[in-house]
């Protein structure tokens, strides 16, 4: 998606965002009304659009619970997995489930005390920002497996003219770029801030949203460049594993983070109003984030790079020695 696409869907979601805050207590535009501080329900819950609510429905602390338990699962599997097959870089796959695990489980907390700010403001913003950490797994394991699987000596390893040793820091980057601003929105744009600052915050978390999806776009020319080049017998013939399944597992998982990004645009895009009934309902998170995000660790789980990679070649070498600095160098040259 293209950022001028991002910033009119910002426009519009910060154009039609609901306001909270006490913000007309001098009576300048009568044609608002302050909001009121309602009395706690069962729970803690208050109406959403109360200067107490810090929530847009009102959350059940049972599936919470459930998912918690599900993401937990899932964690240490692949914490069992990542020691398995002596995967160092699983930590970061492992990092995104702990923090979808801790959110769910501050948000069963919070869904008993929905007056508590913080328990509100930390889910949230490890609800949103959890996914960075699979996505960046998704790119350092594929080139990883470019690596892997690539026909040429180390020094001509090259994917669209660019050494597979410098995709993973590209992509890696792009993605800490993209959670540096979807963090900063979703601070923003957390439970209890006030409306201006909500809107500011909704618009730097699209432009974030967009990001993170614009690299994912490029980073699949990457994926079916390497992809027909294995087709047509660029690659080694005697790694022990085929790679064509742990690319479709890769290519999978990127289907379920873009699914989670277009639901997040079209949650805030639509505004936060009774008109679009998104954000008012916590199935479509469930529906539309949770379960993706389950089903990418799922995947990664059953088709675990571990399987696919394997011996000292299947790590990217730190530094290059200077022999093979010599002959990339001389490959450039070669017409």
């Amino acid at each position: 998606m293209s950022m001028p696409g991002v910033a009119s869907l910002a426009g519009i979601a910060t154009r039609m965002v609901l306001r909270r805050d006490d913000w007309d207590d001098a009576g300048e535009q009568e044609e608002n009304t302050n909001c009121v501080k309602a009395i706690p329900g069962p729970n803690g819950h208050v109406p959403i659009d109360a200067c107490n609510s810090y929530y847009n429905f009102d959350p059940r602390f049972e599936p919470a619970v459930a998912v918690a338990i599900l993401f937990g699962i899932f964690t240490l599997i692949h914490l069992v997995l990542g020691i398995a097959y002596r995967k160092k870089f699983s930590w970061v796959l492992i990092m995104g489930a702990t923090w979808e695990t801790v959110s769910f489980a501050i948000h069963a907390l919070g869904s008993k005390d929905q007056q508590n700010i913080a328990y509100a403001s930390s889910a949230q913003i490890l609800f949103l920002l959890a996914p960075l950490w699979i996505n960046a797994f998704v790119y350092m394991t594929f080139t990883r497996a470019a690596w892997y699987y690539h026909y040429p000596p180390e020094a001509q390893r090259r994917l669209l003219g660019v050494p597979i040793t410098a995709i993973t820091k590209i992509f890696v980057w792009a993605d800490v770029l993209a959670f540096i601003i979807q963090g900063v929105g979703g601070s923003m744009a957390s439970p209890g801030s006030g409306g201006d600052i909500v809107q500011k915050g909704l618009k730097v978390y699209l432009v974030g949203m967009g990001i993170q999806q614009f690299f994912i776009v490029v980073f699949l020319m990457f994926m079916i460049h390497f992809h027909l080049r294995q087709r047509k017998g660029y690659g080694y013939v005697d790694k022990g594993s085929d790679w064509r399944p742990l690319i479709y597992a890769l290519y999978a998982t990127l289907a379920c983070i873009t699914i989670r990004i277009i639901y997040r645009i079209a949650e805030f895009a639509g505004g936060i109003t009774p008109s679009n009934p998104i954000p008012f309902h916590e199935e479509y998170s469930y529906a539309l984030d949770v379960f993706p995000m389950m089903l990418a660790l799922l995947i990664l789980a059953i088709w675990h790079p571990g399987r696919f990679l394997k011996g000292r070649d299947s790590e990217i070498p730190k530094k290059m020695s200077r022999k093979q600095r010599k002959a990339e160098r001389k490959s450039r040259d070669l017409p």
